[in-house]
C-alpha cells in the first residue's frame, strides 16, 4: 500500500518535522477542551502539592495531540519526559531499566501502550501503585522476589484502541482521558497558527477549504499544509488562496471531503460490483487487491464514522451519503438509489 496523505499514522521522516509544529502550552494547544481542563488541574494540584502527577491513559484515533500534551504537561510539571513506544519495549529488564533511571517526578509516556507484552505490564502494577519494583531472581524452590524501590513519576499511556489493555493495568490509570476527532473551526484555527510558524499567507476561504479536507485530525491538517506550501513554493506565489489549495488537493487526490482515491475506490467496488452491498470483507478484500486488516484498521474507520460505509451482519453497504458523494466526485456518471425490504441497492446508469 502507498503511503497515504489522509493517513493519521506518524511518518518516522515527519517526526522530527512535526517538533516545530507541536503546541507548547496549554493555552496554545486548540481544541480537546475538556481533556484539556482535566489535565490543566492534575497539574496544577501536582505542583502545589509537589508530588508525582496521577497515572493518565490518553485515548484515542492517532494524529489527535496525544503526544503533544504529554510534551506540555512535562513542561509545566517543569520535569524530564522519557518518551517510548510499547512495541519497542521487549524484556522485562527493558522497563526496569527505565524505571530505575526516573527522577522523581519525571513523565513516562509509552506510546501504543496496548501493544506491550502481558508479563511486562505485570511490571507496571506495583511501580504504578507502590513506586517499586519486584523483580522475581533464579527459578524452581530457589527463586526469590526482589524489590526495588523507584522515584515517584507519572505513567501516561497513549492508546488507539483502550479496549485491548487488559483490566489490572487499565484500572490502575486514575484519569481515563479520550480524544475526539476535531471540528472544522478548531482545525482550521490550528492551521492558520502553524502556517504563521510556517511563515506563510493563506487567505481566510483558503483556510476553510483545508480544514474540512484534514478530517478531523491535525496531523492529516499539518500534513496538507506542508503540500501546500511545497505547491507555492515550487510556483513562487507569495499569497496562498483557494486556487492553489485545489490544485495542490488535486496533485494528492483529495477531494472536498477528505477522502483520498482508496476511499473512493472502496466505495465504488462496492457499487459497481455488488450493487451497492451487502458484500462480505473476504470478497471485498479480493476484488481490492488488499487484505483484511490494512481495509478493517487503515481505511474503514473514516468511511464508517462519516457513515460513508456501512457495517451490517450480512456485510459492508455504502449508504445514501456515499452514492450522493460519488455522484458530485465522478464527472459523467449518474447513480440512482433504490431500496428493498433486505438492502439498498443501486443501479448505476
Amino acid at each position: 500500500m502507498s503511503e497515504r496523505i489522509v493517513s493519521s499514522d506518524l511518518n518516522i521522516s515527519e517526526n522530527n518535522n512535526e517538533i516545530k509544529l507541536r503546541p507548547t502550552s496549554f493555552t496554545e494547544y486548540i481544541g480537546q477542551e475538556k481533556v484539556v481542563a482535566n489535565i490543566e488541574i492534575m497539574v496544577q494540584s501536582s505542583n502545589i502539592r509537589q508530588q508525582a502527577m496521577d497515572h493518565t491513559l490518553l485515548s484515542g484515533p492517532p494524529g489527535l495531540g496525544k503526544t503533544s500534551l504529554a510534551m506540555i504537561i512535562a513542561k509545566e510539571l517543569n520535569s524530564e519526559l522519557h518518551i517510548i513506544s510499547g512495541p519497542a519495549i521487549e524484556k522485562k529488564g527493558d522497563i526496569a531499566a527505565i524505571l530505575t533511571n526516573l527522577n522523581a517526578r519525571d513523565v513516562l509516556f509509552i506510546d501504543e501502550i496496548h501493544r506491550m507484552n502481558i508479563s511486562l505490564e505485570e511490571i507496571l502494577y506495583s511501580a504504578m501503585e507502590d513506586y517499586r519494583l519486584d523483580i522475581v531472581m533464579g527459578q524452581g524452590p530457589s527463586a526469590r522476589t526482589m524489590q526495588i524501590d523507584i522515584a515517584p513519576f507519572t505513567l501516561i499511556g497513549a492508546t488507539t484502541r483502550s479496549g485491548l489493555l487488559s483490566n489490572p493495568l487499565r484500572d490502575r490509570f486514575v484519569a481515563h482521558l479520550h480524544f475526539d476527532f476535531y471540528a472544522a473551526k478548531d482545525i482550521k484555527t490550528i492551521i492558520a497558527n502553524n502556517s504563521s510558524k510556517l511563515k506563510l499567507q493563506i487567505d481566510d476561504t483558503a483556510l476553510d477549504k483545508m480544514s474540512k479536507c484534514s478530517r478531523g485530525t491535525p496531523r492529516v491538517a499539518n500534513r496538507i499544509l506542508k503540500r501546500v506550501r511545497d505547491y507555492a513554493l515550487v510556483n513562487k506565489t507569495e499569497n496562498i488562496g483557494s486556487e492553489e489549495v485545489n490544485k495542490s488537493l488535486a496533485l494528492m487526490d483529495i477531494d472536498c471531503a477528505g477522502l483520498d482515491r482508496m476511499d473512493r475506490k472502496i466505495m465504488e467496488v462496492i457499487h459497481d460490483y455488488y450493487n451497492g452491498g451487502p458484500v462480505g470483507i473476504e470478497a471485498l478484500c479480493a476484488t481490492l487487491g488488499e487484505d483484511r486488516n490494512t481495509i478493517e484498521d487503515v481505511f474503514e474507520p473514516y468511511l464508517l464514522k462519516e457513515g460513508y460505509l456501512l457495517r451490517t451482519p450480512r456485510g459492508r453497504e455504502i449508504s445514501t451519503k456515499a452514492i450522493h458523494h460519488l455522484s458530485k466526485t465522478i464527472g459523467g456518471k449518474k447513480f440512482i438509489t433504490s431500496k428493498s425490504k433486505a438492502h439498498q441497492q443501486t443501479t448505476f446508469l
